[in-house]
């Protein structure tokens, strides 16, 4: 009975519901009610966390409550980064470590597109590609890093495979995701214009896996530095994590703060970067995120 008394009151409110949607003025009019999304994006919003963090990291270094010997002082780490930068140590190992991550970036981001699309457009495809891609992906890549030392040395190659294959799994993942959630009616409608397969996966398929590249792309990114971070530290002779890897040995905790700043750094804008991307690419959708 109280079920029933729901779906009527629930039913009885579709007009009213209905009009509001197709009047925007009559939509904003709600007096009253509780905003239900999250709201207008805050500018710059992003950078509010990242600052709050900052400060409270010289907040308490300047108060003592966090030990020097245990994190430096944020400008401790500023000036031993101003320092690397004057005997050109930092930018050498930074460039090095750009090119190693973005190259390991794109290779992994085309090679996980093309999996996701054969798996997601063709069932042999998906019985061929899926499988192995899901055995990988619950086999942690510090897991796999022996076996690439033996397979491939301790040399540019095995440091570019690492983040190659690390990067392809989330790629594969949410594309393949996506490409199989495409509505039904647009393939039908696809089948009735007669378009041919390359059109259909140029106008269609690819379009509508978007949403789930990009999302796959921000996470791309992220392991990226993550599998770079692993990498550098075996047997590496250049890059942040070799710079980090010689300062531990000798004690010095603001180089190893400075490489973790750079890595959080290149990270951050990496993410911002993707997602000023996604919205420009997908600006026809309306989300929540706005």
């Amino acid at each position: 009975m109280a079920i029933r008394t729901v779906e009527a009151g629930f039913l009885g409110r579709l007009p009213v519901l209905r009009r509001a949607e197709a009047d925007p003025v009559l939509a904003q009019r709600k007096p009253g009610r509780r905003r239900l999304g999250p709201g207008r994006p805050i500018p710059f919003g992003i950078g509010i966390g990242p600052v709050l963090l900052v400060l409270a990291w010289v907040i308490g270094s300047a108060t003592g409550s966090i030990d020097a010997e245990t994190l430096p002082a944020p400008w401790t780490v500023a000036e031993t980064a101003g320092d690397l930068i004057a005997d050109g140590r930092l930018q050498s190992n930074l460039l090095t470590s750009l090119q190693r991550a973005g190259l390991g970036l794109g290779i992994g981001v085309l090679v996980g597109l093309v999996l996701a699309l054969v798996a997601g457009l063709s069932r042999i495809g998906e019985a061929l590609v899926d499988g192995p891609i899901q055995i990988k992906r619950a086999i942690p890549t510090l897991a796999l890093i022996p076996l690439f030392i033996v397979w491939f040395g301790i040399g540019e190659e095995m440091k570019l495979i690492v983040i190659t294959t690390s990067v392809a799994i989330p790629i594969y993942i949410n594309t393949h995701a996506q490409l199989r959630s495409v509505d039904a009616r647009y393939v039908e409608l696809a089948q009735t214009v007669g378009l041919s397969r390359w059109e259909f996966v140029r106008r269609v398929a690819l379009p509508g896996s978007l949403p789930g590249f990009f999302t796959g792309l921000r996470l791309a990114v992220t392991i990226a530095w993550l599998a770079l971070v692993v990498v550098e530290q075996v047997n590496a002779t250049s890059g942040i994590g070799y710079l980090m890897t010689q300062a531990r040995t000798y004690g010095q905790i603001d180089v190893i703060v400075v490489g973790l700043v750079i890595y959080g750094l290149l990270g951050l804008f990496g993410d911002i970067a993707v997602r000023v991307s996604e919205r420009r690419a997908l600006s026809w959708r309306q989300t929540l995120g706005g």
